[in-house]
């Protein structure tokens, strides 16, 4: 009944206010773009209409062209396609900002997953005491991350907040004045962004959506569960920040660029609190308080814009003498504005986010073998007596006798007590490896705060391992089992509170095992090493590099952590949040509210409401691991296929993520100029098959698994399963969604392609098998029943956008047959990227 009252009204003010607004792009004067909405609609029901008989986009297109205008020429029809795809731009801009605008009204502060519901469901089960307990200790952290698939430039970002404000109140002249903006506005930007422009951009959410929002909702939670013994710790919510640190991410950040985007942190926060400052000041003008909150302004604005140094606990001071004049002066009046603020203090720190440094492990034993042999010669010795000799070296080395990656490490490593002494010790705080799939990868980067002049009490960082490939994975009890009996990283643990943070990549690891063996072999590695940690006393916490879409660990949140049973550690929910997931669900104060709700709320359901649907059986354990090991098999062998890399670098747009000017960092790890599949990065990897609308990584293997157990009379195991089971009914419904965001049709030409004609049909084949199979098996009549919604987005947008793959698909024949103008057709392909990844901005 709440979803069909839900769809109604999503009906009434998403899809109707769509077509009303839409409307007035008719009149717009768009440089050159005359006519174009009179011409779109004709170019969709030919897309639509061909792609249902059968037709090539190459057909489509030049019947478009051939019934629907007069040009002859092949610069004039390209001309008039760019106009096209500017146009679906602003299209997927408009619906972006609609759908936003209407989130308060189709979401209840009562929802399941909310603070609220929460607070109502624990009175309802006599369990009050028991979420206070666990919020005594609980913490959610969202790192946010600068991978390039968010490609609005800033001015674009402003348009769209104000149209969101204009679309709230339905002012329609200026919802007209803001579109007749946006069709002025340029969309691309001229240069790629920097390292430090990617930073700046994320830092601009942080003060603008952040810094309210989680104060209001650390209020709100005080509020909801306080009863005057309650003590609500700051940390409950807190915010992780990559664009500047993330070496591996992005080989263009150096020591400097961290340096510079730290204190920018810095200087955010304090900017955040005069201006919070400003407010306080205009209602608490009594004598004495007026006067120390007037210092305290004096003083931040020194910190910021002359240098001078401020820490946490000289504001913390401050903030007290004002409320102790306010209480025995002023009747206490507005103290609760104090209050708010000091919780903001204790929250934000003088770091605002906390900047992690990331590099990959083969660098780090890059670096490793040059200063040993720097220091000791070129002695064949293992890897292991390298840290070792290195740790006890004693010797501070000196980074200027190295070039290039050396010593940028070394400088990387030399200025972390710099940054903490600016920014607090939570400023920054941990060094996370990627690919670490060994002891040596965690015990290097220990040896490199060595060698920098670090006495072991000195290190105040946390060393993370990521482990995300399956030999990774496979290898991850192994590693942390050395470790913790390793004598010198045992007294570091003991330094850090025993307690140990490890990150599991979904990315890369659905990249190389396929999404429901990479799902599983994540879950798998937790319960191990939840039980392993406990053995060894320490507090474990998982920080999950989830992606926006499901096949980079996406999807439904709250189910997902929700589903996780009592196996797995649940001391803290720790996830990444990347590209454009941060505008789609993080973007505005209401969506970051309800999914931070979301977050915490998963978390501690998870310990307080017990649910036998959480912890898996030992029947359907053996279940998951045969479904994993067949679809791991068959995705294994596409894999290996001799047409797989190919058909990506050939019919799909991997080659163009490297020549939008969305990023600052190259689409794939290496130099080298052969393509190969290990160094692919999962973004343009899953980011290619969504573009050719086969979304891949998704789902392919999972439902051939399950026909294989119905072909063994075994599906109704499958299906009490899937009743039984949170854990596998959530990567169902995720996989779900990456089918229905598929469109075959599209690449129906592909099926007749001498070279990649059968490897088309291999793709096809498991996705029409697994769209059947598990329809079958959750009795739905389509995809997403369950989110009506979500559902309905997906329509609309995929709607808006068939038209710009038609043109993008029509650029790539052209291409790969040499007609025409390559260059030209390559700059549709590369535009055409753009709206088509805003539009499914709804992925996570």
């Amino acid at each position: 009944m709440i979803h069909d009252q839900r769809a109604e009204k999503f009906r009434q003010i998403v899809e109707n206010k769509f077509q009303i607004y839409n409307s007035l792009f008719m009149s717009l004067p768009y440089d050159k773009m005359t006519n174009i909405g009179m011409l779109l609609p004709f170019l969709y029901e030919e897309s639509r209409n061909g792609y249902e008989d059968g037709k090539t986009p190459e057909e489509i297109v030049e019947e478009f062209f051939k019934n629907h205008t007069d040009l002859h020429t092949e610069e004039q029809k390209v001309e008039l396609l760019f106009k096209i795809i500017q146009y679906i731009e602003r299209q997927v801009v408009l619906f972006d900002s609609i759908e936003d605008a209407a989130f308060p009204n189709l979401h209840s502060e009562s929802d399941s997953g909310t603070v609220t519901n929460l607070f109502e469901r624990s009175l309802q089960d006599y369990k009050l005491e028991k979420v206070r307990e666990k919020l005594k200790d609980f913490t959610v952290k969202v790192v946010f991350t600068a991978h390039p698939t968010q490609f609005y430039p800033s001015s674009v970002q402003r348009i769209i907040q104000d149209l969101r404000g204009a679309i709230t109140s339905d002012s329609v002249t200026q919802i007209d004045m803001l579109l007749q903006q946006l069709g002025k506005t340029p969309f691309v930007n001229k240069e790629k962004p920097t390292p430090i422009d990617e930073a700046l951009s994320i830092i601009s959410y942080l003060r603008y959506v952040y810094y309210d929002t989680i104060g209001e909702l650390f209020t709100k939670i005080k509020k909801t569960f306080g009863n005057g013994h309650f003590h609500l710790h700051e940390d409950i919510i807190q915010l992780g920040f990559w664009p500047g640190g993330d070496r591996d991410g992005n080989p263009f950040v150096t020591a400097d660029v961290t340096k510079r985007v730290a204190e920018e942190l810095r200087s955010a926060i304090l900017k955040s609190y005069y201006s919070h400052l400003k407010f306080i000041r205009r209602r608490l003008s009594f004598r004495g308080v007026s006067e120390v909150l007037t210092q305290l302004s004096d003083e931040l604005y020194g910190a910021i814009f002359n240098g001078k140094p401020i820490t946490t606990q000289d504001i913390l001071k401050r903030a007290d003498e004002a409320e102790k004049i306010l209480i025995n002066d002023h009747n206490s009046l507005f103290l609760d504005l104090l209050a708010n603020f000091r919780d903001r203090v204790k929250i934000f720190g003088t770091h605002f986010a906390t900047l992690d440094v990331r590099q990959d492990s083969r660098i780090h034993q890059k670096v490793i073998d040059e200063v040993f042999a720097k220091v000791y010669g070129n002695a064949e010795v293992s890897h292991e007596e390298k840290f070792n000799k290195l740790i006890q070296t004693g010797d501070k080395i000196n980074a200027d006798q190295f070039e290039d990656i050396v010593k940028d490490t070394l400088l990387t490593v030399s200025q972390v007590s710099e940054i903490q002494n600016l920014n607090g010790l939570r400023g920054m705080n941990r060094y996370i490896i990627s690919n670490s799939d060994a002891v040596k990868d965690v015990m290097n980067v220990y040896a490199f705060f060595k060698i920098c002049g670090y006495q072991d009490e000195e290190i105040n960082m946390d060393i993370v391992p990521l482990f995300e490939t399956m030999e990774g994975l496979a290898n991850s009890e192994h590693v942390m089992s050395e470790l913790y009996q390793n004598p010198v990283y045992k007294k570091h643990l003991e330094r850090r509170a025993n307690q140990q943070t490890i990150m599991l990549g979904f990315s890369d690891g659905t990249k190389d095992g396929g999404y429901l063996k990479a799902n599983w072999e994540i879950y798998k590695a937790k319960e191990v090493l939840t039980k392993l940690s406990v053995q060894n006393g320490i507090k474990v916490v998982f920080f999950d590099g989830r992606g926006g879409p499901p096949a980079r660990g996406g999807g439904k949140t709250h189910d997902f952590y929700a589903s996780q049973g009592n196996t797995i550690a649940n001391n803290k929910i720790e996830l990444t949040i990347q590209g454009q997931t941060i505008t789609s669900i993080f973007g505005n104060k209401e969506q970051a509210k309800y999914n931070f709700e979301q977050l915490l709320t998963a978390g501690v359901e998870n310990d307080v409401f017990k649910n036998s649907k959480k912890d898996l059986t030992e029947k359907e354990r053996k279940l998951i691991i045969e479904l994993a090991e067949i679809s791991y098999k068959k995705y294994s062998d596409l894999k290996a296929h001799p047409m797989f890399v190919p058909y990506l670098q050939e019919m799909s747009t991997l080659e163009y993520y490297g020549k939008t000017n969305i990023g600052s960092r190259p689409s794939k790890r290496g130099n080298g100029s052969e393509l190969k599949f290990e160094d692919l990065r999962a973004i343009p990897f899953v980011g290619s098959w969504s573009q050719l609308k086969q979304n891949v990584p998704g789902f392919f293997g999972f439902g051939f698994a399950m026909q294989q157990m119905k072909e063994q009379g075994r599906l109704e195991e499958v299906k009490e399963l899937y009743k039984g089971s949170d854990f596998f009914k959530t990567l169902v419904l995720n996989s779900m969604m990456s089918m229905n965001k598929s469109y075959f049709p599209l690449t129906y030409y592909i099926k007749n392609n001498p070279k990649f004609g059968e490897f088309w049909n291999v793709l096809f084949d498991e996705y029409t098998l697994s769209r059947d199979i598990m329809l079958e098996l959750t009795g739905f009549k389509m995809l997403q029943e369950e989110d009506p919604l979500s559902r309905k987005s997906v329509k609309i947008r995929e709607k808006i956008v068939l038209p710009l793959l038609s043109i993008q698909q029509y650029a790539l024949m052209k291409i790969q047959k040499g007609e025409g103008n390559k260059e030209a057709y390559e700059k549709l392909v590369t535009r055409s990227l753009f709206g088509n990844i805003n539009a499914s901005r709804n992925s996570a």
